[in-house]
């Protein structure tokens, strides 16, 4: 966290003539990253009279109109000069369209990058540091692949995939999703727990997307709700297979926790509630897919944050971070509202990137088509609306941030927040778990498998 000291040497530098744009928009992301609400004000210098239009030379440095950039998606709701700001670097930086703004990305898959970057301009002075940092990358990728031939071992004695043909195999890339939310070597357990919870989401998904008729939907949804296999006995075999994997799995994960925690309270209740509330709002869609009916883009969005498994990765984050279950059911109690925007987010971003596949096939609605409908306008005028959502959806999560700077667990919801950081990385060049190659398997390689050379 930055000191009272540096607070005040911000202050002194904010108020005197010393601040150019560059420091001025580095000085203002790196405050609102740490919670402080450095006020949009320092960049009323740069604006028009009117404080409405955002006036600087478009031929600027490249690295100031960067981190410029970087700065506006620090914004809070209403903070019309950031939105200028982000839309005047959006005009004049060259691929800002394709760019992930260093606030939405992930810690651990950017480090790499930056080692990098810094080993091209690193000076002699800086060669020893450059090696510690390589030397603790190594260190931290060699904690995950230790963990990553726990989870493939673990995978490969389930057995479930074989037993679902039609589903997804994305075991590496639910682990690497695990990674991004919490890279820390001592979160080891958490990585197992969630990329177990991950691999469920997306077999579970597949089913009512793929396999199952609407009466086996039913079924299988009434026996997570119930957490009952006996429900499921009438179900064909992949569907019963699938059920009894997710019991058998989610009560270990639940035991596991209890005990490397030492909670008394048992933990299954909570991962039942969650997995039940995923399999009815996928029924949902299910129906309407049945049906033929198309839902107004308000129901498309009240079910979708839930079909999206953000709730069944939250929780998971909560249970296996949260240093005791006080703290998980305040956080329930108090912060439902990130666990939203993250879902929101994961359910936004995917339709961004599978929509057009999914139309072409006929499949379920999307948030594209229910807005295509619902404003009568063309796919791309609604995609930058979704566009725009996500925007705005961050802007409300950063606010909450920086409300919660002294909450106790601030923490937890750094973790929250990071399952969206790692939901632009996996859509940002297309459906990243729905084909297996590009940009993830780039990732994997560079983050798990590939040390980074030391001199």
């Amino acid at each position: 966290m930055l000191s009272l000291q540096d607070m005040e040497y911000a202050k002194k530098k904010y108020s005197s003539s010393e601040m150019d744009l560059y420091s001025t928009a580095l000085h203002f992301r790196i405050f609102r990253q740490y919670g402080y609400n450095v006020p949009q004000d320092v960049f009323l210098s740069y604006m028009d009279e009117m404080g409405e239009q955002f006036e600087v030379d478009a031929n600027m440095d490249p690295k100031t109109m960067v981190q410029l950039f970087e700065a506006s998606h620090l914004a809070l709701e209403d903070e019309n000069m950031l939105d200028g700001a982000r839309i005047f670097c959006n005009k004049n930086l060259k691929s800002s369209t394709n760019i992930i703004p260093l606030h939405w990305m992930v810690e651990w898959y950017n480090a790499r990058r930056q080692i990098s970057k810094q080993e091209n301009e690193a000076r002699e002075s800086n060669l020893k540091l450059l090696q510690l940092a390589k030397l603790n990358f190594n260190i931290i990728q060699a904690e995950h692949q230790k963990d990553l031939a726990d989870i493939l071992r673990w995978w490969r004695k389930v057995g479930l995939i074989e037993n679902v043909s039609f589903s997804r195999d994305r075991i590496v890339e639910s682990f690497l999703w695990s990674v991004g939310v919490a890279f820390e070597p001592q979160h080891s357990h958490f990585r197992n727990w969630l990329t177990k919870a991950i691999t469920f989401i997306i077999v579970i998904d597949d089913i009512y997307d793929i396999y199952g008729n609407f009466h086996e939907l039913q079924i299988f949804t009434n026996a997570v709700v119930r957490w009952d296999p006996r429900e499921v006995e009438q179900l064909p075999s992949c569907m019963k297979t699938c059920f009894w994997k997710l019991y058998d799995t989610t009560n270990d994960v639940a035991l596991a926790i209890q005990q490397q925690k030492g909670w008394k309270l048992p933990v299954s209740i909570y991962l039942q509630k969650v997995w039940a509330e995923f399999c009815k709002a996928l029924l949902v869609e299910a129906k309407w897919d049945t049906e033929g009916y198309t839902p107004t883009f308000c129901e498309y969005l009240d079910n979708g944050w839930k079909s999206s498994g953000g709730p069944v990765l939250s929780l998971h984050v909560l249970l296996g971070l949260a240093q005791d279950l006080s703290q998980v059911n305040d956080f329930l109690e108090n912060e439902q509202d990130l666990v939203y925007y993250s879902s929101l987010i994961i359910r936004l971003c995917n339709d961004l990137e599978t929509s057009t596949a999914e139309l072409e096939r006929g499949d379920v609605s999307s948030s594209i088509l229910c807005y295509m409908r619902k404003a009568d306008v063309k796919e791309d005028v609604a995609r930058e609306h979704i566009k725009d959502m996500v925007m705005e959806t961050w802007k409300k999560m950063n606010k909450h941030s920086i409300e919660n700077n002294s909450s106790s667990l601030r923490p937890l919801m750094k973790y929250i927040m990071n399952i969206a950081r790692v939901t632009h990385f996996i859509y940002q060049n297309g459906d990243g778990f729905g084909v297996q190659d590009g940009e993830t398997r780039q990732q994997i390689l560079s983050s798990l498998v590939q040390p980074l050379p030391l001199m």
